[in-house]
């Protein structure tokens, strides 16, 4: 299938981008309900991690084996299977009656969710020529700001208001009918498309991959609350080790041409720069929106709407600055990455400091304009930045490409979580408001410190020559094939 061929690609897109969106969303709509969740199934401190570490965990972990296999058995199919588990993992959530089964479900979700991001970036690779690709992804950009900082706002509006009864419960099942719709839509709108060149699935690449991450942030969630016991420091140390094993074994498959990440991809620096941006930026993001809705909601007594509409500035700062952003992605390129993420690490440091300064007496319109220019700053750095991490990559490893890529994002939440938690909750003693304002203050050095090094990880995005003249021959290989598949057609009768 050429990419002129399907006549309904930009109702497929919307389809897939709507899924994605649901997906992304699903990471940070859980914050607000926390404290509500912590006090009608008690979880434990650990519990509330692993409802945001897991599921982002267990994304992860599919995605990139997500990604080939829709290049051999089909995108739409593959896409089908993940919305359908993910809505019976929302039923599950929403109906589990200890912290245990909710992590489960969490867990579930995450998986299911990861078995359908890759077939929305792949998709684009596919359905559209390499000149026709940068709006795609400019609103695939604005999807994943906007899914980070209205998740919040509608889980407290949701938590609140009650509007479907079950309070916390609600953020779970809103999922079932709007999975439904997505289902339904995917089946007779999204193509299956295959990619032309399958390479085998690396089982033992994901257990390698998933175990090295799943060894260091296992320790880091459970160990602070068992007084760090031995064996997480064991687990720690087996990480890096799993982690190389994973790199020799991917070298090797990449000699064979069957690797779960070719290794060709890191001699790619927009890649490289897109992927480690991409983790730092969705380490720092989650944890910061998770830590700020316990602390104004258990330190400050917030209702959840309230602490969700703590972010709004965020969103209509990320709203407002989509289009220039847009329109400036072929002047600018790599510099608008660069820019948003000081906007975002100084927006942040600028909210911290007023909650600090305002202490007990903090009111939710403190930090409207620090929060606003971080929102600037979000969609200022995401909506170029699959366009360009993804430009120069071929269009035969866009499923690999795509998958690898979402996989950073969502392994840089796992761990930001983790690593965020370990100082939030370590700081956080019995919870009193000045305690938890020192956690807070203590933790949000992650975050501030995870977009400045976004600022530098912008350096390895390539410049705009190099990103032109790959489309270029993108377009020139696009034409000979549409060439050869025209000369390939039966003659009408």
């Amino acid at each position: 299938m050429t990419t002129t061929t399907f006549k309904r690609r930009n109702l497929a897109m919307a389809i897939l981008a709507f899924a994605m969106f649901m997906d992304l969303m699903d990471v940070t709509i859980v914050n607000v309900a926390i404290p509500s969740i912590r006090d009608d199934l008690g979880a434990s401190p650990a519990q509330i991690e692993w409802l945001v570490g897991g599921y982002v965990l267990a994304f992860a972990g599919v995605l990139i084996t997500a990604g080939r296999l829709g290049d051999r058995y089909g995108r739409q199919r593959i896409f089908l299977i993940g919305i359908i588990g993910f809505t019976l993992a929302s039923v599950l959530a929403s109906t589990a009656q200890t912290g245990s089964i909710l992590v489960a479900s969490r867990v579930l979700q995450g998986f299911f969710a990861g078995l359908m991001v890759p077939q929305v970036l792949a998709n684009v690779q596919v359905l559209y020529r390499p000149k026709e690709r940068a709006p795609v992804f400019a609103i695939l950009g604005v999807i994943t700001a906007m899914a980070a900082v209205i998740g919040p706002v509608l889980g407290g509006w949701l938590v609140t208001n009650n509007p479907i009864g079950g309070e916390w419960r609600s953020i779970f099942f809103i999922n079932v009918p709007i999975g439904i719709i997505i289902a339904v839509a995917g089946y007779f709108l999204v193509p299956n498309t295959k990619s032309e060149k399958v390479t085998d699935l690396d089982i033992v690449g994901v257990v390698l991959a998933v175990g090295g991450v799943l060894l260091l942030v296992y320790p880091l969630v459970e160990g602070r609350q068992l007084g760090w016991p031995a064996w997480s420091f064991v687990m720690m140390a087996l990480s890096p080790v799993a982690l190389t094993a994973f790199v020799f074994q991917q070298k090797r498959r990449t000699a064979e041409g069957s690797a779960l990440i070719p290794l060709r991809l890191f001699g790619n620096r927009g890649f490289v720069g897109g992927s480690a941006i991409q983790f730092l930026f969705q380490g720092s993001i989650t944890s910061f929106f998770l830590i700020l809705a316990i602390y104004v909601q258990v330190g400050l007594g917030f209702e959840a709407i309230t602490a969700g509409a703590m972010t709004l500035p965020f969103s209509v700062g990320a709203v407002l600055a989509a289009g220039v952003a847009a329109a400036l992605t072929t002047k600018l390129g790599r510099t608008l990455p660069l820019v948003g993420a000081v906007m975002m690490s100084a927006g942040t440091a600028w909210t911290i400091q007023v909650i600090r300064s305002s202490d007990a007496a903090f009111s939710s319109w403190d930090t409207v304009v620090p929060m606003g220019l971080a929102g600037l700053g979000l969609t200022i750095m995401l909506v170029p930045l699959l366009d360009i991490a993804l430009s120069t990559v071929d269009v035969n490893d866009s499923g690999a490409a795509s998958g690898t890529l979402t996989t950073f994002a969502q392994v840089g939440g796992a761990v930001g979580v983790a690593v965020t938690g370990v100082l939030f909750f370590g700081e956080a003693g019995r919870y009193t408001q000045p305690e938890l304002l020192h956690a807070l203050s203590v933790a949000a050095w992650v975050p501030i410190t995870g977009y400045a090094l976004c600022a530098l990880a912008s350096f390895l995005l390539p410049g705009l020559g190099a990103v032109r003249k790959h489309a270029e021959e993108q377009e020139r290989i696009a034409d000979i094939e549409e060439a050869r598949l025209a000369m390939q057609a039966p003659a009408p009768q």
